[in-house]
Parts: C-alpha cells; sequence; structure tokens
C-alpha cells in the first residue's frame, strides 16, 4: 500500500522547487489523501490548471487573488476554498504567504 510515514517533520521535508517563485513539500498521504504546502513570493502565479482531485486548501499566510472557474476572490490568512473535480483554478500572490492543500485521492505526480 501506497504511504507516507505516519509523521513528518517540516524541517526534514526538503521544498521542491517549481519555479517562478513557488516552492512545495509533500507531507503525509495514502492512496485517498494527500497533504501539501506551497510557498509563494509577491508576484508568483499558480497557472490556471485542473485535474481529477478533489482539493481542499487553507490559508496559512499571505494574500491571494484566487480564480475557481468563473469566480474571483481574495483571500488571505484564515481563509480557504474548494475545488471540485476537473474545474479550472489558479492564483496570483499578492503578499507572500503559504497554502496548505489537501487532495483527495492523492497526487500520483506530486511523488516523483
Amino acid at each position: 500500500m501506497l504511504q507516507s510515514a505516519e509523521f513528518q517533520f517540516e524541517k526534514e521535508i526538503p521544498w521542491e522547487d517549481l519555479g517562478n517563485g513557488i516552492q512545495r513539500q509533500v507531507f503525509g498521504y495514502d492512496e485517498s489523501l494527500m497533504l501539501v504546502k506551497a510557498k509563494f513570493v509577491t508576484g508568483a502565479v499558480g497557472a490556471m490548471h485542473q485535474h481529477p482531485h478533489s482539493q481542499s486548501t487553507y490559508v496559512d499566510s499571505g494574500v491571494f487573488e484566487m480564480t475557481i472557474g468563473d469566480q474571483k476572490k481574495i483571500i488571505r490568512k484564515g481563509d480557504g476554498y474548494y475545488v471540485p473535480p476537473n474545474i479550472p483554478h489558479g492564483c496570483v500572490c499578492i503578499e507572500p504567504g503559504i497554502l496548505i492543500d489537501a487532495f483527495s485521492p492523492h497526487r500520483e505526480d506530486f511523488l516523483k
């Protein structure tokens, strides 16, 4: 069965540089769930994309202009959003911050 270790420690998980001011850390996962932290610098763009996974995200810090389908909102620390499967979404970072993403099922493409 595909599964991460039971505990993950931030200082032990390397940041993966995705380019253009975005980095990612993959935390706990199994075949049905995955937790991911994404760090953005001001001006970084999470390009519009879609995937077959359900996604729920919490804004840990920063300010983002978030687009989900045809809706665009400003989200800040403490806010969150949900993206149903196959709905286009993306963001622009207004103030540096971190998003905490949960995906179901896990993102195979994040596990090289």
